[in-house]
């Protein structure tokens, strides 16, 4: 049976509200983990040290790979990116997997209203002042879950990256780039997560062929 470390795992104790990286590790979890036939235990979510051999790991941030270096005392590790250009970054520490971010989008559609509102900046908080976004610019954030959702969903035009910037697609806003790492907001393409589920196991079945 292969064992599993997510958001779910006592180890992993957080006081910061759901990140981009605790979500995806609960749709993993729900909907990856089920799906995929593989012997591979799962690493849904970084906490240094835990991490198994012979597991699929996903690696959520982008901007620190160097976060992962822990990851070079495990053996037989596949490294699932959200972006591509991760996978160079974090090689040497495993093979590397290319799986472009999902979300699961009936989920997201069921949030859709009128747009009553112009522009918004939907990032981390501490990134805001870096950007290059009128300071005047109105900022969803610290609300739960839903009441995020519903917020962003009255924009017409969101400052968004990663699946913020699905969700804010999804929603019928038009997303707006901020971050000069992704200066095309095309590269944030609407993939259901159970079509980035079978484009995964297509791609562990090459690997473990």
């Amino acid at each position: 049976m292969f064992k599993v470390f997510s958001h779910e795992s006592p180890e992993y104790v957080t006081t910061q509200k759901p990140n981009g990286a605790f979500l995806y590790s609960q749709e993993i979890v729900k909907y990856f983990i089920p799906n995929i036939k593989t012997t591979r235990n799962w690493v849904t979510i970084r906490k240094v040290p835990f991490c198994y051999d012979h597991s699929i790991v996903f690696i959520h941030n982008n901007l620190h790979p160097e976060f992962y270096d822990y990851l070079t005392h495990y053996r037989d590790l596949i490294l699932v990116c959200g972006v591509e250009s991760t996978c160079d970054k974090v090689k040497h520490l495993g093979r590397t997997i290319y799986l472009p971010l999902s979300v699961k989008v009936s989920e997201i559609e069921k949030y859709k209203t009128k747009k009553t509102k112009d522009t918004c900046y939907a990032g981390r908080k501490n990134k805001f002042a870096e950007c290059n976004v009128e300071l005047s610019t109105p900022l969803v954030e610290d609300l739960e879950r839903d009441e995020f959702l519903k917020e962003l969903a009255k924009y017409r035009k969101v400052y968004a990256v990663g699946r913020t910037a699905i969700e804010a697609k999804i929603l019928g806003c038009k997303v707006l780039p901020y971050d000069p790492r992704f200066p095309n907001t095309d590269v944030w393409k609407v993939i259901d997560t159970m079509d980035a589920v079978k484009i995964l196991q297509e791609k562990l079945d090459e690997i473990d062929k």
